[in-house]
Parts: C-alpha cells; sequence; structure tokens
C-alpha cells in the first residue's frame, strides 16, 4: 500500500454528540486495506490524498460511576425533600434523577451513590457533583471523595458483515460463540481489559473499565475480524433479524434486568441545573 495514503480515523462519539477523535494505527491500516480491496476506482485519489480517510464512530451509550459521600443519609428524608425521588424501601435505597446531563443516582443509606446514564466520563463526574450538591442542600454534611468510573459501555458499527462461527473456532482461546443463548460471539480481551459481543451485521458492543479501553479494544478487534468479512449472500437473514432485534431490545436498557440489593451489586454490574459547584473544587471540600 502507498505510504501517502490516508490514514483511518477513529472517532470516540457520546450520544449527547460530543466527539473524541483519534487515529488508530492498526484499524486505519486494516480498514484503509479494505478500501483498497472494494474500491479500485478510489485508489488513486486516496493515494494522492484528495480524500479524508474513512472513520469508525465510537458511540458511548452509558457510562456507570460510584463514589462517596462520606455521611450516612436519611432515604425517607430524601424522598420527601428531594425532587425527581423514587424511593424503594423494599431495597434499601432511592433513585433520583437529573435532566442535564440526564443521569440517574442510586442512593444508599451508607453514603454509597452510583451514578449510570452519562455518555462521557467528564458528564458523569459533573451529574456527580449536582447530585451530591443537592444532598448538600438538604442539610447533609456531604463531602464528595472516592468518584471513579466503574464500566462503560460503548457501541459502533463496522462498514461489513462478519462470519462470527469462522470466527469463533479461529480464536478459541479468546471467544466463545453459544448461539442458543446469544446471538453474538462474546470476545475477552485481558489488555487493555474489555468484553466484546461481536454480531454478524457488524456491529460490536464493547464493556470496559473506561472511554480509553473501549477504543483499545476496537482498534484491537479490527485487523481480526477484517479477515472474516462476509458478503450479504454469506449470511443467513434469519440470523441478521435475530442479532437486529436483540441489539435493539440491549441497547436501550441502562440498568441490570434484576433488582439491586446492594452497593456491591453495582460493583459488579458489567449496567437546581444550573447549581454553580465552586465550593467542590477539591474531591475532600465542603461547604
Amino acid at each position: 500500500m502507498a505510504e501517502s495514503q490516508q490514514a483511518a480515523a477513529l472517532l470516540v462519539v457520546g450520544e449527547d454528540g460530543s466527539v473524541n477523535g483519534t487515529n488508530g494505527m492498526a484499524l486505519a491500516a486494516a480498514l484503509n486495506d479494505h478500501i483498497e480491496h472494494h474500491d479500485n476506482n478510489e485508489n488513486s485519489v486516496q493515494e494522492n490524498g484528495q480524500e479524508d480517510g474513512p472513520t469508525i464512530d465510537i458511540i458511548i451509550n452509558n457510562v456507570v460511576a460510584s463514589y462517596s459521600t462520606r455521611c450516612h443519609l436519611d432515604l425517607r428524608r430524601i424522598a420527601m425533600d428531594g425532587k425527581h425521588v423514587e424511593y424503594k424501601r423494599e431495597y434499601g435505597m432511592c433513585n433520583m434523577k437529573l435532566r442535564r446531563p440526564y443521569t440517574t443516582a442510586t442512593i444508599w443509606s451508607s453514603g454509597k451513590i452510583t451514578c449510570t446514564g452519562a455518555t462521557s466520563e467528564e458528564a458523569s463526574k459533573i451529574a456527580a457533583r449536582r447530585f451530591a450538591r443537592q444532598l448538600q442542600r438538604m442539610g447533609f454534611k456531604v463531602k464528595f471523595s472516592n468518584f471513579r468510573v466503574v464500566n462503560v459501555l460503548g457501541t459502533c458499527i463496522l462498514p461489513f458483515k462478519i462470519k462470527i462461527t469462522s470466527f469463533s473456532r479461529k480464536h478459541t482461546e479468546h471467544a466463545s460463540y453459544e448461539p442458543e443463548l446469544h446471538p453474538g460471539v462474546t470476545y475477552k480481551i485481558k489488555e487493555p481489559k474489555a468484553t466484546l459481543k461481536i454480531f454478524s451485521t457488524g456491529s460490536i458492543t464493547v464493556t470496559a473499565p473506561c472511554v480509553a479501553n473501549v477504543q483499545s479494544a476496537i482498534e484491537h478487534i479490527f485487523p481480526l475480524v477484517l479477515e472474516f468479512r462476509a458478503d450479504d449472500e454469506d449470511i443467513d437473514k434469519s440470523l441478521l433479524e435475530n442479532e437486529t432485534r436483540f441489539i435493539r431490545k440491549q441497547r436501550g436498557i441502562i440498568k441490570p434486568k434484576r433488582p439491586v440489593m446492594n452497593y456491591e451489586d453495582y460493583e459488579d454490574y458489567n449496567s437546581n441545573d444550573g447549581d454553580s459547584d465552586e465550593s467542590f473544587d477539591s474531591d475532600e471540600s465542603q461547604d
């Protein structure tokens, strides 16, 4: 391949439209090779650098973060005095919602809080601090501390379909495929830590501890699945329909299907808007 050929760009995009673009070297080489193979008429244009390289958008669907207020929280009082609060007495917790950024906080009386629904790590921290601000205004001695991102869910769609059966047979060490239980291939990466769900439609769902790992996982898996790209006639239409229904159903779910009984369950889960935060400049600060 010519050295002057344009590099492919990898874009990390939040559902709110925010974009973080970088160049993935392994992804760039594999994707450009794929385009050179299938788009011979455009080779001369690409080699002259007259057009930008292709892009793959990684959509960040959900960021799960946890933090501590370092004080006891009266859930009944929060339910009575707070806004947009749902008290679940049988589970010993309450849910508080925020519009901007659109997130949900699960609050336990121990002071542990889990924030879900954000589309970036930055938005997740902003939402967490606003929840802490609301609790502080109710009279609780809140200290915003121990904030960390627990889980990130990202998705992307490749520009080709995949022979997932052949792919799973070659990569048996890391991949598992049980079509009776799940329509996609489960591929686990140890470094960087991530779990991918690969579908024959070319759709990939990534679960990882941070956004950077989601991007690295896509760069890692792309050259591997590119070897098993398939044409439309190579894929069973009924399989594609089943996968499409499954993906649409699963990607709309943020919370776990089963009730969350305590804070530790969220650790294992692999699921006033204009207020100022000046007094929270330090994670250990308090008004």
